[in-house]
């Protein structure tokens, strides 16, 4: 099987590189990035210099006949046009932008600033979360990688609200980000003098991963429920946990029950007997989770780690990968090592 990583240069590119660069049974015949176009992966990135993918050679273009399998790495508004050309050549896809992640297309031109143009294909595309959709991405040809924040979120939520023990029809979330998560385009707040030793909170009224996680909200309870939602920049290089509440009239033992029963045979599901640390999620696919209730308030307080690069991307990538093209969906994910990772 012959891949392509479109956009293989930003932070999620370089992470799918890394962890695809251990399967034994497939070539990656295709690496784009204009900014990098005729240079070798080991010129750009050394730490690569030892892989079998060292000499691959960065592509101006993509080659939508040449691979059988396209991951894109790639902003929203290319990738709803990239995806349907390689729809049309029978190509499966994995899109890690927002293109097709929400199946409202009036969410677009409100959160994103673009018409999507193609509604059809986003009722095909299957979300990427595979805790809660392995069936559909298995059957599909385009799945939509969730976002990072979404990722944290909905794995915090899934089991209480398939279970419809939220007693409003309301969540407040807040969450907190390693740098990464912006990219690697220069920005004035994500230099080193700028990030380190700060935090701050950012899009506190309107982020653009609000759409999302209400829409798969909507579509696992059968009614809206509104996300208050407010992220947060922290000064690290990778890694996020999401604290999320809503009110509940289980007790702390039911709702612990809850979860683990619902999460009993997930592979990347980790439970914790204390909140989670975004360290021991770093390089991995795993999801950690802490249950607990304030029993003063009445509110369930669920608490969620991952790799924002990992779960809350590319190794969350790979795992549809896995599902998609017939394979243990745990294939090299389970025993990944944190070692080559370039950004820790």
């Amino acid at each position: 099987m012959k891949i392509a990583i479109v956009g293989a240069s930003g932070y999620t590119g370089v992470e799918l590189l890394r962890v695809l660069q251990l399967y034994p049974d497939i070539e990656i015949n295709q690496i784009i990035s204009r900014q990098y176009t005729g240079k070798k992966l080991k010129e750009i990135f050394p730490h690569f210099s030892s892989s079998k993918l060292k000499d691959l050679i960065f592509s101006e273009e993509t080659d939508i006949e040449a691979s059988d399998f396209y991951f894109l790495c790639l902003p929203h508004e290319p990738s709803v046009e990239l995806v349907k050309k390689l729809l049309e050549k029978n190509k499966k896809v994995v899109d890690l932008s927002a293109a097709y992640r929400i199946k409202n297309p009036a969410a677009y031109p409100e959160y994103y600033e673009f018409e999507h143009k193609y509604p059809d294909i986003l009722l095909k595309a299957a979300y990427g979360l595979p805790e809660i959709y392995r069936e559909q991405i298995r059957q599909a040809d385009i799945v939509a990688n969730p976002g990072c924040y979404p990722t944290a979120t909905l794995l915090a939520l899934y089991p209480a609200v398939k279970e419809k023990v939220i007693a409003e029809n309301n969540v407040v979330v807040n969450a907190l980000s390693g740098i990464s998560g912006a990219g690697r385009g220069l920005k004035q707040q994500f230099h080193y003098p700028e990030a380190f030793g700060n935090a701050y909170a950012y899009s506190p009224i309107k982020h653009r991963h609000i759409p999302e996680m209400e829409d798969v909200l909507k579509n696992i309870y059968g009614d809206s429920i509104t996300v208050r939602f407010t992220p947060h920049i922290l000064p690290v290089s990778r890694g996020m946990t999401s604290t999320v509440i809503y009110k509940t009239n289980l007790s702390k033992q039911q709702l612990v029950e809850l979860y683990r029963l619902e999460y009993r045979y997930e592979p990347f599901i980790r439970f914790c007997d204390t909140p989670p640390q975004i360290k021991n999620v770093i390089g991995s696919n795993y999801c950690d989770i802490y249950v607990d209730k304030d029993e003063k308030t009445g509110q369930a307080v669920v608490i969620t780690a991952i790799d924002n690069l990992g779960k809350g991307a590319s190794t969350q990538a790979v795992q549809n990968f896995n599902l998609m093209t017939g394979r243990d969906e745990e294939y090299i994910l389970k025993n990944l090592s944190d070692t080559s990772i370039l950004f820790p």
